[in-house]
């Protein structure tokens, strides 16, 4: 195997509790010094997945290779990483160098090596001078940096983040997740991250692996998964979007309400009259230089508006399908050169190649 292109794979990896089944047929390959994020909603085998990988959970069946070494069965003591959990798990009797230095110690490294190492740390985590301070005295995404530098300390190939940031204020979590990511593209570890804020995945990963029911629903880079999802579920869950009843013209070719437009999709074949359901997100109308020329415009009525400060949320009516309401994202300046408020009459242009369409049966039949 190529340790490069492959430093960890999943092959098969199944997991039930009792009837319930966590996690099924997982496979999966990541690269060395890629960061992967696991997400997906609560109960969708995400922290089974990275708690087997651990070690810290048993798989029923399947294997996990690290860096070419077959680690599928080993005790957590004896396989290459370093993890994080949401709650930092510090130890609070012990002093924050002392937390650093933990793995060291048990290594029985020279303590002249292990301070020279924790001051390395402490200085990467940006706490240079906190070695003697307990953890009592840290703020929160303080302590989250301390566990960090912890796991790292070891020099780990893999680096296992559990939720690291859910236990935050908003603000600290934009903070330490930039932190974060500058800090594993800077010493190259492989790292893996459990989380159910789509905002984070986008934001710090290489490539996000959307889990559902126990079973990987897409892998991609952020924008394969937020402009290309290949389910339903990925479509839904991943980004805000639109789900809009609409039907088939045939010849890949669809309508909702008055708008018919083209687009490629696998259901181009489908019978005119099919129903489906078509997924566009807020930001795929257009509004500038729009008029009833225009190919794959519709009248709206402004309905609410969702002031969120740079831009705001607009529910609209479209012509040809009041009965289901659409939301439009638009800037704050845009908002302001348009003078719309609620009772605002305007065209919009629509994006069909942003579109996604899936059958309407099949994702009924999905829920």
């Amino acid at each position: 195997m190529d340790q490069q292109a492959n430093y960890l794979a999943l092959k098969g990896i199944t997991k039930s509790f009792g009837n319930f089944s966590a996690l099924r047929d997982i496979n999966l390959n990541i690269s060395k010094g890629e960061f992967v994020c696991f997400l997906g909603p609560s109960g969708c085998g995400k922290t089974t997945l990275l708690r087997i990988i651990a070690g810290l959970e048993a798989q029923d069946c399947g294997q996990i290779v690290q860096g070419g070494k077959d680690v599928s069965w080993l005790p957590p003591i004896k396989r290459d990483y370093g993890i994080v959990f949401q709650s930092y798990a510090l130890f609070p009797n012990l002093t924050i160098a002392d937390n650093v230095a933990y793995g060291l110690v048990n290594r029985r490294q020279p303590k002249a090596a292990i301070a020279a190492r924790v001051q390395e740390l402490l200085t990467l985590a940006g706490l240079p001078t906190s070695g003697k301070k307990y953890p009592g005295q840290l703020s929160g995404g303080q302590q989250q940096r301390i566990a960090l530098a912890r796991a790292l300390a070891t020099s780990p190939g893999l680096l296992l983040l559990d939720e690291p940031l859910s236990a935050l204020d908003a603000l600290e979590r934009v903070r330490l997740r930039s932190e974060i990511r500058q800090l594993q593209q800077r010493l190259g570890v492989t790292t893996i991250m459990v989380t159910h804020d789509q905002e984070e995945a986008l934001t710090m990963a290489d490539r996000i692996v959307v889990m559902n029911h126990g079973v990987i629903e897409q892998v991609g880079t952020p924008q394969e998964v937020y402009l290309q999802p290949r389910s339903p579920f990925v479509a839904s869950f991943v980004g805000k979007v639109n789900v809009l009843r609409g039907t088939t013209l045939g010849a890949g070719r669809f309508r909702f309400g008055s708008l018919e437009f083209g687009c490629d999709s696998e259901l181009g074949n489908l019978p005119p009259g099919h129903p489906v359901k078509i997924y566009l997100r807020p930001e795929d109308f257009v509004a500038r230089d729009v008029d009833s020329r225009t190919e794959h415009n519709a009248m709206a009525e402004v309905r609410k508006i969702e002031f969120l400060g740079a831009f705001s949320y607009l529910s609209v009516a479209l012509e040809g399908m009041e009965d289901q309401p659409v939301t439009m994202s638009m800037s704050l300046n845009l908002l302001k050169e348009f003078g719309l408020q609620v009772g605002s009459r305007r065209r919009f242009g629509l994006l069909p190649e942003r579109i996604r369409v899936f059958d309407d049966r099949a994702v009924a039949g999905a829920v």
